[in-house]
């Protein structure tokens, strides 16, 4: 007989004290700690080898920058803003994460699914605010300034700041809401931090998050349709965006620019027949073509000196203004407008973050803290808003890309900005002339990654058809109904997946492996031989009260006897034999005499004395799973069988000892309780 240990008893008042004093102590160790902890480039800067890394963090900074810079310019079409604060926004990103972050080769910056989350409640507040949505209202801003031209908009809006009114035109009005977005997400994240709720990003599984990213990606190439063929329609609002964009798109498919269409047609093939020799010669290449910047350049150059704007009516990026708009603090009327909008926001930035890092983490043999990468992220959100930015996350391609030139440490991050820094200093005028059909095209063939996922449901559903079906209803809903409804229809469905999997577990009765002390399921192997006059019951899941009633109808089915209606009957059958002796009759009410009916109230179908509960695979039991044993318990022993308990963990058994399963003495616990299958058959066998 195993003995548990005696646990010692501690005061959950001392443990309190304890912590708040180890916590509100504050010493120059625990300063210095907190400050390295916070900001662990402290930690880790003082011990860079600067010969060993230099050259790889330099190389992947450089070609990261150069990465960056169109794919800022172009998600600014997703994100309905101005190429200018995208390019603030990549900026910023990468300085705060060096000081901040734990992962060495995670890029943070702006990120397709999060620039589409934001433009959605971008157009949507400046559709409840009356402006037009359509991208040529607006004249292009050229110097740089934030001012607000009464041409700018048929609608301005009131702002109240410090007890002052301000008007605000569309483009103020956009970026207030970007910013007050983005503000918001990052206090949730550093509140996350703060109160080390990471745990939400376990309830986002690997398909709800690949459903989540291909359903948001049929959301951003439907969106950039419009620019592809040069088209002139609104940008949808609401549920159903995908569907009512097409819809639009084919009623306006007559007014195709045809300089656009070829523009497209030749920039597609350029990038993906680039991206596919890529991946094909990636051993061969040192670091990636740089080929969406070559298309920039040439395009820019082509649209410029061709005139396409004015002979060809083909839209184009408008004048990017140089250096920085003074800083601004978010609105925080508008906060209050997009703080629910926010909530999602922060929850999908942490976790691709997180995932992205644990995974590189992984691979290179280092450790990050997920907590400190909240409180990363969330600052990276919450400083960058103060100047006209809007939400990050990590992104995937150029993290992998990241790794794949070189890099070593966070110092990478900081030579991207600077490449940054010189497009938004002197470089960005010359993008004026940047159709935005070659900007829908970058960011098309960037989601190819996304869109593949769709090639491998046939092996995601050899693999797991549950996992496959949460996939799907993630896409489905991400793409027809909204990205954020998308997300919580993903998670809801996937909780309820697996809580019907423990409501309806697998259960078997095991029969013995020959010439051995193992027991398997008898349907599922061959040459098992059954246990006489016992029956091993297997219930794969918690015992609990949702699978309850599953649990006993199992065993009932299995076992081909229900002890509730087998004393019913035996009852019955006493009934009207004591009714027939009194009249003495001797035979009872089916003409049998009383030796006869006596041996029909034995029941025939009951083949078995004891019943064994392979209990292996119950990790816990709540009242009702103690109540249920306890019934069969009751039930089967008025049968004259014994119901034994085997394999049960340590929870499981406080669980039955504090339900009264085993008695108020637990003195009959070592003839109910058995540590192996085996020990319990043997012990039904002496009996």
């Amino acid at each position: 007989l195993m003995e548990r240990k005696t646990r010692v008893k501690i005061s959950r008042k001392q443990v309190i004290l304890a912590k708040l004093k180890k916590t509100c102590s504050c010493t120059p160790k625990k300063l210095k700690n907190f400050a390295m902890d916070f900001l662990p480039v402290l930690r880790w800067l003082p011990k860079y080898q600067c010969k060993e890394y230099i050259w790889g963090d330099i190389m992947s900074g450089l070609v990261i920058g150069i990465i960056l810079v169109p794919q800022a310019i172009a998600y600014s079409l997703l994100a309905g803003l101005k190429p200018i604060y995208s390019l603030y926004t990549s900026f910023f990103a990468n300085i705060i994460y060096f000081l901040m972050g734990t992962s060495r080769h995670v890029s943070v910056g702006i990120f397709s699914l999060i620039s589409l989350m934001v433009g959605q409640v971008v157009d949507r507040e400046l559709l409840l605010a009356g402006f037009d949505l359509n991208d040529d209202a607006v004249p292009a801003l050229g110097d740089g300034s934030l001012q607000n031209d009464s041409q700018s908009n048929t609608t301005a809006f009131n702002l109240t700041v410090a007890g002052m009114n301000t008007e605000c035109g569309k483009e103020c009005y956009a970026i207030g809401i970007a910013t007050a977005l983005t503000f918001v997400a990052g206090v949730y994240q550093v509140l996350m931090g703060i109160f080390r709720l990471g745990f939400v990003a376990m309830y986002l599984s690997e398909s709800v998050l690949d459903g989540f990213a291909t359903g948001a990606s049929l959301t951003i190439l439907t969106a950039q349709v419009k620019y592809l063929i040069g088209i002139k329609i609104p940008r949808s609002q609401g549920h159903g965006m995908l569907v009512i964009t097409w819809i639009n798109i084919f009623r306006n498919i007559s007014q195709a620019n045809l300089c656009d269409v070829i523009t497209s047609a030749i920039c597609i093939v350029v990038l993906v027949t680039a991206k596919e020799l890529g991946e094909r010669y990636k051993h061969k290449l040192k670091f990636p073509l740089p080929t969406e910047l070559v298309v920039i350049v040439v395009a820019t150059l082509v649209s410029h000196y061709g005139n396409l704007n004015e002979v060809y009516a083909s839209s184009v990026s408008g004048a990017i203004p140089t250096g920085f708009i003074p800083p601004k603090v978010p609105h925080f009327n508008l906060m209050l407008r997009v703080a629910v909008d926010a909530l999602p926001l922060a929850i999908v930035s942490f976790v691709f973050t997180v995932s992205l890092s644990e995974m590189c983490a992984k691979k290179y043999a280092y450790t990050i803290r997920a907590n400190q990468e909240m409180f990363a992220v969330g600052f990276c959100n919450i400083i960058p808003s103060f100047f006209h930015s809007f939400a990050t996350s990590a992104a995937l391609a150029k993290t992998l890309v990241k790794t794949s030139t070189g890099c070593q440490t966070q110092v990478s991050g900081v030579i991207s900005a600077m490449v940054v820094l010189l497009v938004l200093l002197f470089l960005a005028p010359l993008f004026y002339s940047l159709q935005k059909c070659v900007l829908a095209c970058i960011i098309i063939v960037s989601l190819r990654g996304a869109l593949r996922k769709f090639q491998d449901v046939p092996a995601r559903y050899h693999v797991n058809k549950v996992d496959t079906l949460v996939w799907v209803i993630t896409v489905s809903a991400s793409a027809l109904i909204s990205t954020e409804i998308g997300l919580l229809v993903g998670i809801v469905f996937s909780i309820l997946c697996v809580v019907v999997r423990t409501q309806r577990p697998r259960t078997a009765l095991l029969a013995q492996i020959q010439d051995t002390s193992f027991y398997e399921d008898d349907l599922e192997y061959e040459n098992l031989s059954s246990v006489p006059k016992v029956k091993i019951f297997r219930f794969e899941a918690p015992l609990y009260y949702a699978n309850r009633n599953y649990f006993l109808k199992s065993l009932y089915r299995l076992t081909n006897l229900d002890p509730n209606l087998e004393a019913a009957r035996r009852k019955k059958y006493e009934k009207k034999e004591k009714q027939h002796l009194k009249k003495g009759d001797h035979t009872t009410a089916n003409g049998l005499g009383i030796r006869e009916t006596t041996l029909q109230l034995v029941p025939r179908q009951i083949d078995f004395q004891a019943l064994v509960v392979d209990c292996s695979s119950i990790s816990f039991l709540d009242t009702t799973g103690v109540n249920t044993l306890k019934e069969i318990l009751k039930d089967y022993k008025d049968l004259n069988i014994s119901v034994l308990l085997a394999c049960c963990n340590p929870s499981v058994i406080d669980s039955l000892k504090r339900g009264g399963y085993f008695g108020k003495d637990f003195g009959s616990m070592q003839e109910m309780l058995f540590y192996s299958i085996h020990n319990a058959v043997q012990f039904a066998k002496d009996q």
